[in-house]
Order: structure tokens, then sequence, then C-alpha cells
């Protein structure tokens, strides 16, 4: 079966595949343009797993709340532009709703649900790849079932942050709330939420480094041991506030901490509002990325 200039314009249209491709797979199909998408779905297939192995460090972190369920989500790709391309991002949204809506164990869990469309969140994946030329991966997500949760992403995805709330509030009165408390933590990225959560082995190790310090100072060395200790004791609170969420000072009221600050909007609406947990996703954080060699990709090309 014949093909024309239109079938290939309309194929390239339904897949978003470059134009040789389609005419490759118009090609293969006889002109058929339903078994030619099935070629080129088989073929993104084959060019994901070939993909699969190169470094994917760049992407979103992205952070929504879909239907009441607060979740945030990092997708990697090998480059920073496919952060803005309009295909990737509509998969990193559709990630997103199919976690809030199937509650997925873990990612391999994730990519087995549907994505929505009559294929699953993988297969969806692959097309993706085929489209957009790069290997990409969902690396990790949180869900907040319960509560209200408030979505802050930071600079186009570069960090999502989740900020959840145990309240009996409306999630718009608290919204502006939230978000404050999201954007500290998108900022300074605390080890801690409360300093509840600070163990035993991490005071010693800080106090153990105080110690140290001090024994160094010419001015301290020669206190007695018990004073320093005591010292020791209340450069902790210093610790807890540069460390710890809930006891570091509030980023647009220094005089208040993010605890107050919580306390003092619940007083202020009259409801009760209590800081129930949190998460934050930076985009690549912890990935090795490529280091592209020029000179011996130019060698490659000249031989």
């Amino acid at each position: 079966m014949a093909f024309t200039a239109a079938d290939v314009k309309n194929l390239r249209e339904m897949t978003g595949v470059g134009m040789m491709e389609c005419k490759k797979a118009l090609t293969e199909a006889d002109g058929n343009i339903d078994k030619a998408v099935e070629w080129l779905r088989e073929k993104g297939l084959a060019t994901a797993q070939k993909k699969a192995g190169r470094i994917a460090a760049e992407g979103v972190a992205y952070a929504a709340v879909v239907d009441g369920v607060g979740v945030a989500v990092e997708v990697n790709a090998e480059s920073d532009f496919v952060a803005k391309n309009e295909l990737f991002n509509e998969y990193v949204k559709g990630v997103a709703a199919v976690i809030a809506k199937e509650n997925p164990a873990d990612v391999e869990d994730l990519y087995t649900k549907p994505y929505g469309n009559g294929k699953t969140v993988k297969e969806e994946q692959n097309d993706k790849v085929l489209v957009i030329g790069e290997n990409i991966n969902v690396r990790r997500f949180q869900r907040f079932p319960e509560g209200v949760s408030v979505p802050y992403v930071h600079m186009g995805g570069k960090i999502g942050v989740i900020v959840n709330f145990k309240t009996d509030l409306s999630a718009e009165s608290i919204n502006e709330m939230g978000k404050d408390v999201a954007m500290q933590i998108a900022a300074l990225n605390p080890r801690f939420w409360d300093k509840s959560q600070v163990s035993d082995d991490v005071i010693e190790e800080e106090k153990k480094i105080m110690m140290a310090q001090m024994a160094e100072d010419p001015k301290m060395a020669n206190k007695p041991e018990k004073v320093r200790e005591n010292i020791v004791m209340g450069k902790l609170g210093k610790f807890y506030a540069e460390n710890c969420l809930l006891q570091q000072e509030f980023v647009k009221d220094n005089a208040l901490t993010v605890e107050k600050y919580i306390a003092s909007t619940a007083k202020a609406l009259g409801g009760s509002i209590e800081f129930a947990g949190a998460v934050r996703f930076e985009k690549g954080e912890g990935i090795e990325k490529r280091v592209d060699d020029l000179a011996a990709e130019v060698a490659k090309m000249v031989k």
C-alpha cells in the first residue's frame, strides 16, 4: 500500500517522531498508519533499552496536590533543557497523578500501574524516550494521603517540596503559611524537622567536635572540663537552631522560629495546625553526572 506526504505528516503529528523515522515506519507497515504507530512503539522500546544505561541526572523535582493527596516526585533525563520540554512535563504530571491515585509501593510497582491512556507508566515512559530521544526514569517519590499538604516547586523544578500538616482548618486558609514553610525548606535544607529527631549518636558527635575545637582554642583550653561541657550544652541550642526546621529562625521574621510562626498562624485563624512531615527532592541529588570529553568526541567524529 502506497503512502503520501500527508500520511507522513499525520503520523508525525500523532507520534512526535521525526519525518525520516515516520517514512521508514510507513514503509515497514506498507502504508498502514496503525501498524506504523505500532512499529514506532516497538522501536521505541528498543531505543529505551539502549538509552537506559546512559546517565540521567537532570530533569525535574515536582510537587503537587492531586485530589487532596500530596505528591513529590523526581523524574530524571539526560540534559537540563528537557525540563522545559512540554511532553516531558506532561509525563511528570501524569506520573504524579498515578502516584496519587494508585498508591504504588515503590518505583518498580509504579511502572506497572495504568497511566490512564491504555498504557502502563513504563510503556508511556518508553514512548517519551522515543520522542524526546533521551533516557528518562522516575527516581523517587513520596505520597501524603492524610492531612493538608502544600506543594512548592523552586526554579522550574530544581527543587520540589511538600509540607504536610494535621489541621482542622481548610487548605486554602493555611496555604500561604504552608508555602512559607516549604520555601524555607527549599532554601535551607534542614537536616531534621524537629530537635526530637536528633539521635543521641548525632548529639555525642557534635559534643565531641565542640570539645575538640575548645581544646585548640587558647582561651578555652585551660578551663576546667566541667565548664567546657556546660558551654557545649549551651551551644547545642545553636545546633538545633541551625539544623532543625521547627527550631530555625523563620526567614521572613527572625523574631519567630518556624514552630512559633505555625502556632501564631493557627491562633490568628482560630484553629489548630501541627507540622506532620515534609519531603524535599533536589533534582540529580547524589547522582554522578556525566562529564563529556569534547576532544574525544571530536576525535571519534573524524575517524
